[in-house]
């Protein structure tokens, strides 16, 4: 390991379970130090009484604006400087679009979109002003794909691609890069208890969303992905020269945008008179 490499300090949201909690272990084994926030810190006392030198915990909810600002300002000060924001926080809520509440899928909205948008801004002054650094966003496949029962959770995901993609040029001068994780179906527990269910279920949703019901009570445990390869190949981005801003993660995410892909391109061919018909003549 690089000196440079050694001296990189972590920024964590959502630390407790999952790739948060796996990031941060791997991490800190590599000898790289953490800032891991998460709701319960009492669950990262794992990291912090085998790692007291090189991990900082701190309370965070990012449902939270005051908390951000200041968990913000004690993460910078607990090392000096912070290299690398991984907005990992954030759950899903399945059921036909017609069945989510708002009471279930506002608190979502607040978590996968606003809090890791108010916690990017409050590292932006930061990275800007050292001009370097890296943001990683946790999006998924379904900011890619929008499927039958995970309609609203794929809304705040989609929203995630593209502020995401749209900061990764803003900052891209300013020598800070973003990259959006991917992830198709991995064996974290957001099928489990990070996970919710609709309460309301209508049976005329039973052949779409239904489906997305019944995978998510069945599968939990049986998804093809490995998180221990998901934070390896996130650890891999950050130490690459040329980070992408996509990054893509398993076999099913792969196989399910280029279906997306080869859908949308027939679709662009098919109706390719009506697009370019919707302008004005050239030279009007």
């Amino acid at each position: 390991m690089t000196d440079s490499t050694a001296s990189r300090v972590w920024f964590i949201t959502g630390s407790s379970t999952g790739f948060g909690h796996l990031l941060a272990k791997e991490l800190l084994r590599r000898g790289e130090r953490v800032i891991a926030t998460a709701r319960n810190v009492a669950q990262l006392e794992d990291l912090t009484g085998q790692y007291p030198d090189r991990v900082r915990a701190f309370t965070l909810d990012v449902t939270k604006p005051e908390q951000i600002e200041s968990v913000a300002r004690q993460a910078i000060a607990a090392f000096g400087h912070v290299d690398v924001v991984v907005n990992n926080a954030g759950y899903g809520v399945t059921g036909a679009i017609e069945e989510v509440s708002e009471a279930e899928f506002g608190p979502m909205f607040q978590t996968n979109i606003y809090g890791l948008i108010r916690t990017t801004k409050a590292f932006l002054p930061h990275l800007r002003e050292r001009r370097s650094g890296h943001i990683f966003n946790l999006s998924s496949i379904a900011g890619l794909v929008g499927s039958p029962g995970w309609g609203l959770y794929a809304t705040t995901k989609f929203a995630v691609e593209g502020f995401s993609e749209a900061l990764a040029g803003e900052l891209k001068p300013l020598g800070v890069h973003v990259t959006i994780v991917e992830p198709g179906p991995f064996r974290t527990d957001f099928l489990g208890r990070s996970g919710k269910l609709a309460a309301k279920e209508l049976p005329e949703y039973t052949e779409t969303a239904g489906k997305a019901r019944e995978y998510f009570k069945t599968q939990s445990g049986k998804q093809q992905g490995d998180p221990q390869k998901a934070v390896e190949a996130i650890i891999a981005v950050a130490d690459s020269p040329q980070p992408p801003v996509h990054l893509l993660l398993g076999k099913n995410a792969l196989q399910r945008l280029r279906e997306k892909l080869a859908i949308r391109q027939k679709e662009i061919a098919d109706w390719e008179s009506v697009t370019v018909g919707a302008d004005f003549p050239e030279g009007k």
